[in-house]
């Protein structure tokens, strides 16, 4: 029972990454037609700025800076909030089964990285090395869901899952360290203060949300102001958010009950808001005519269709090999190279840290790009590579 119970919110997780998925699918598909039939209203609504004074202080921002910003924000904290949950309850929790999920993860990181480094070598985009290492955990997950159980077992779905988590804490440690600039001490000094202040409150006990919210808040203001972008904080509270229930019967940790609370609106809401006001590429002549010969769109697609496998297969097998990890009950390296192949579905991260990494509009028009056609070509060959196994291994 108490392992039903366990499993509930993983269960509820995965179903709702899927369905919001296919939303995020349906509102890329909305700004590339968008923004290919209608270029100027598309640019005029999400460059249109908004500002909220706060005494001396005017934080103004385009719309979908707001988006990127603000709303993204409540996304990383139920990324936060998962890592914490995969953490203490989940696959995470014990050394041995998270060995191999974590070196999948590295070694899924390391090679996309390295693949568009060397790619881009000289040019004015290896800063770019960012883009390729994430892993979209919706699209992800959507794909396994479609193809259902008879194809992908319980324990392959798991072992895809417990990757995507461990590459976001490596995309969300690459966005804090190399895509912030201009770090103000004095504001970060506040933030630090904000986590020792959360800290504090947990071991007071408090379980009241509005001191978490309006901490939070303040959190993400100060990061802002700091040169830290701010997203961070929404990631920094989930992982300080408590996990043990209050006294009482039938009580649930701040954990669950933000993860509920929040998933849905940012599975349904913000995600595929986000994919409108980031995927609109517009295919004009300038983006036809370079995208062949740009370096950026190679490195990224080279480094999500190839790196991505390639990186989590030879990583899975050497931990094995060298004993500190095994494969999870009924999984061979075969169908760890094919969930590789659907790990190369990079979308939402992916398109993020392009946003941070390229400033020239004809360099992140060309990324992003990559992006589309990385993600799509990565989950065909996943489709094919895991029926392929499927079929072997019942034959």
């Amino acid at each position: 029972m108490a392992k039903r119970e366990r499993l509930r919110p993983l269960r509820d997780f995965l179903a709702t990454e899927s369905a919001g998925g296919i939303l995020a699918v349906g509102g890329a598909v909305a700004a590339l037609i968008w923004v290919n039939v209608a270029p100027r209203s598309y640019n005029s609504l999400w460059s249109h700025e908004l500002s909220i004074s706060l005494g001396h202080h005017v934080l103004q921002l385009s719309l979908k800076h707001w988006v990127n910003d603000g709303l993204m924000a409540l996304f990383f904290l139920v990324v936060g909030l998962e890592i914490k949950r995969e953490l203490v309850l989940g696959e995470l929790r014990v050394l041995r089964r998270a060995a191999l999920p974590i070196a999948a993860a590295i070694g899924g990181m390391v090679i996309p990285a390295a693949l568009f480094a060397v790619i881009n070598s000289g040019t004015d985009t290896s800063h770019g090395w960012g883009v390729p290492m994430a892993t979209d955990i919706a699209l992800a997950l959507g794909v396994i869901a479609l193809l259902g159980r008879h194809i992908v077992p319980p324990s392959l779905s798991l072992f895809l899952l417990a990757v995507a988590i461990v590459d976001d804490i490596g995309a969300i440690v690459v966005i804090a360290v190399f895509y912030s600039n201009g770090i103000q001490v004095t504001w970060l000094a506040a933030a630090a203060a904000m986590v020792t202040l959360t800290v504090l409150l947990r071991r007071l006990r408090v379980t009241a949300m509005w001191p978490f919210v309006a901490i939070g808040l303040a959190m993400w203001f100060s990061l802002h102001e700091a040169g830290v972008h701010a997203t961070i904080a929404g990631v920094i509270m989930g992982l300080l958010a408590p996990t043990a229930a209050p006294p009482g019967p039938n009580t649930v940790s701040v954990v669950e009950r933000l993860e509920h609370g929040l998933h849905p609106f940012t599975s349904f809401l913000i995600v595929p808001l986000f994919a409108v006001s980031n995927a609109g590429i517009q295919f004009d002549n300038a983006l036809l005519d370079g995208v062949l010969s740009s370096h950026a769109f190679w490195g990224v697609v080279i480094g999500l269709v190839i790196g991505k496998p390639v990186g989590i297969t030879l990583a899975s097998w050497l931990a094995v090999r060298a004993g500190v990890a095994e494969y999870p009950t009924g999984v061979r390296l075969a169908q760890v190279g094919a969930v590789g192949a659907v790990a190369g579905i990079g979308f939402t991260v992916s398109l993020f840290v392009s946003e941070l990494a390229f400033t020239r509009a004809d360099q992140l028009g060309q990324a992003k790009f990559g992006v589309l056609i990385a993600s799509i070509v990565a989950g065909l060959i996943g489709v094919v590579a895991l029926r392929a196994v499927a079929y072997s291994k019942r034959s």
